[in-house]
């Protein structure tokens, strides 16, 4: 089918066309540019994005290097003032004057014979060698008593004076025969006169002879009895007059008599005593037995006052106590001065073992800081607190078996005196 247009529909027509074409190639220019720029625009985007990210990361690792040589700075810089800051802690400054106005002495470290002792508890006894428990031996009442409790009495003196009935029935018998023996000595000189004569038989000069040999074992019987009780004959006083002496020099420790008093033979009247020499009886444990020898030479230290002395182990018991498991020992002491009292409580030293050590001080010198044992050397300015390990010692000396050589200078004597500095010292340094 054919379609006519006339001339101002085919202009009609045309214009449309060129304004479709028109706004079509408006339209698809924008899109070509934005394309190319996604081409170029886009890669140029990704390439600024990946150098921004270059220069952030450099950056970083700039900032992270120049922040861990801060740290390390920071942290040797607190660690060297640490290390400073505890050596002034430890450290003191004296002057030479001040160390002498306090009476601080020094001394130097270096070898020493260290003696190790084990030291048993004991207490002093009597010496029962030489103690003596007085008795009457006869029954009686008290006459009179001069001797004191305590009173130092000679061999021989007299301590108490009984009367005695029994003392006069014995010097009484020992009367009669002394007679008997004065009449058998002249029945037999008559009869021996008469048989030399011829006068007499032979038999009546025997039988006096038998007699006085009996009279005489009679006299002598009776002079041992009253020996055996310490008396005389009595001759010249009283026949019962019973005297009690001193057995032995020494001192009267218990008295148990008085004046008018009935006492029986075996009262204990008085204890006497020699004090020259007393023992001191030790408790030694089972794990001891094998230091604890027969000769061994000990020190002896009282624990109530400053005295020592020296003495030998004489006993060691060979049972030990069923309650205490402990056997018993003891030593012989000399006492000259009466220092060392029956009932006093002592300490027996017993050198177990004998030892060399390179490095040794004063143990007095040996102070405690934070549970520690420290030695204050000296140093140009002052001392300062060495910590050092201690071994061996023996009372007087220390063994360092560590944490001081020999030849070092420290403070021996008045070192408590430098702890006590240092404590306020730190006491300001924490305020």
């Amino acid at each position: 089918m054919k379609i006519n247009l006339n001339k101002k529909q085919s202009t009609a027509i045309a214009i449309i066309v060129a304004i479709g074409i028109l706004l079509g190639g408006l339209i698809l220019w924008p899109g070509k540019n934005s394309a190319g720029g996604d081409g170029h625009g886009h890669a140029d985007s990704h390439g600024d994005t990946e150098h921004h990210a270059e220069d952030k990361s450099e950056k970083k690792d700039h900032a992270d290097a120049d922040k861990h040589a801060d740290d390390e700075h920071h942290d040797e810089k607190p660690k060297a003032e640490a290390e400073g800051h505890d050596d002034e802690e430890n450290k003191i400054v004296l002057t030479d004057v001040q160390i002498k106005t306090a009476g601080i002495g020094l001394q130097v470290a270096d070898g020493a014979h260290i003696k190790t002792a084990l030291v048993l508890p004991g207490e002093i006894q009597f010496n029962e060698d030489r103690t003596a428990h007085v008795v009457p031996r006869l029954a009686g009442v008290v006459q009179s008593v001069p001797a004191n409790l305590g009173q130092q009495v000679k061999k021989g003196q007299v301590l108490a004076v009984i009367a005695s009935t029994g003392l006069s029935e014995q010097r009484s018998e020992l009367f009669a025969a002394q007679k008997r023996l004065t009449l058998a000595k002249l029945t037999f000189e008559r009869e021996k006169k008469l048989w030399q004569e011829k006068i007499s038989a032979e038999q009546d000069y025997l039988q006096a002879q038998q007699v006085l040999h009996e009279t005489e074992i009679a006299v002598q019987n009776a002079r041992q009895k009253l020996a055996a009780l310490g008396a005389d004959s009595g001759s010249a006083g009283a026949s019962n007059r019973y005297e009690i002496r001193a057995p032995f020099d020494g001192i009267v420790v218990e008295k148990h008599i008085s004046l008018g008093e009935a006492v029986k033979e075996d009262t204990n009247v008085f204890t006497l005593s020699d004090l020259s020499t007393v023992w001191a009886d030790i408790a030694v444990p089972a794990k001891d037995l094998n230091v604890v020898r027969v000769g061994e030479k000990v020190t002896v230290k009282a624990s109530a006052f400053e005295s020592s002395a020296t003495g030998t182990i004489a006993y060691v018991g060979s049972l030990l106590g069923v309650q205490t498991r402990t056997a018993n020992a003891r030593v012989t002491l000399p006492n000259p001065q009466g220092t060392w009292r029956p009932g006093l409580f002592v300490n027996v030293e017993i050198v177990s073992n004998e030892v060399q050590v390179p490095v040794a001080v004063a143990v007095d010198a040996i102070q405690t800081i934070n549970d520690k044992p420290v030695v204050f050397i000296k140093v140009a300015d002052g001392f300062v607190a060495q910590e050092v390990t201690t071994g061996r010692s023996d009372g007087k000396r220390i063994e360092i078996s560590k944490g001081l050589k020999a030849g070092s200078e420290y403070a021996a004597s008045g070192s408590f005196v430098i702890k006590s500095e240092l404590g306020k010292s730190s006491a300001e340094h924490s305020h």
